[in-house]
């Protein structure tokens, strides 16, 4: 890849991750703090015990990261889809239901960073599974199945290039 097709890759992905809404950008940040254990999440996200207790939990539930990315199926009529998907979904609906991923934009940035860019095939129909289950409340449920586009939900294919920004955590001082 060319460096103009790499910085122009970088910018593209820069300026989406600054549409999502504040509170999106640091459930990003601290998701992947925790999912690709690049650092202590309790001592940089825990302002109160609520998000203690969540930062717990979401360690709990990213432990099935680990084999997900292991059992990827190659082609829809691959072996162990059933399993696969089940696990997919599974997180999704953990991640949909802390109600700070606000869309399949969002959730897209964020799975193809957690599980890489050969996860994307996959991401239309984790999401529409996790959005449309009854523990994702009704409202928010409409919500989140009309932010994906008939394109994302009917894609002929997908990039296998891999994302080039993580959005990490900045510290006060040093963003200013």
């Amino acid at each position: 890849m060319s460096h103009h097709q790499t910085a122009t890759q970088l910018l593209n992905e820069l300026r989406e991750f600054a549409s999502f809404p504040a509170a999106t950008q640091r459930y990003i940040r601290r998701s992947l703090d925790i999912g690709l254990g690049r650092r202590d999440a309790f001592q940089i996200w825990a302002r109160t015990a609520a998000e203690t207790a969540a930062i717990r939990t979401q360690y709990v539930v990213y432990q099935d990261l680990k084999p997900l990315r292991t059992m990827l199926p190659e082609g829809p009529a691959a072996e162990g889809i059933e399993r696969f998907m089940g696990a997919l979904i599974r997180l999704s609906a953990f991640d949909l239901g802390q109600d700070r991923l606000d869309g399949f934009s969002a959730y897209r940035f964020l799975y193809e960073r957690l599980l890489g860019a050969e996860v994307r095939p996959w991401l239309p129909a984790a999401f529409c599974g996790a959005a449309a289950l009854p523990q994702i409340r009704p409202l928010r449920r409409k919500d989140l199945l009309q932010s994906i586009s008939e394109a994302a939900a009917t894609a002929p294919g997908w990039s296998t290039r891999a994302p080039t920004f993580y959005p990490d955590f900045v510290p006060l001082e040093e963003a200013a």
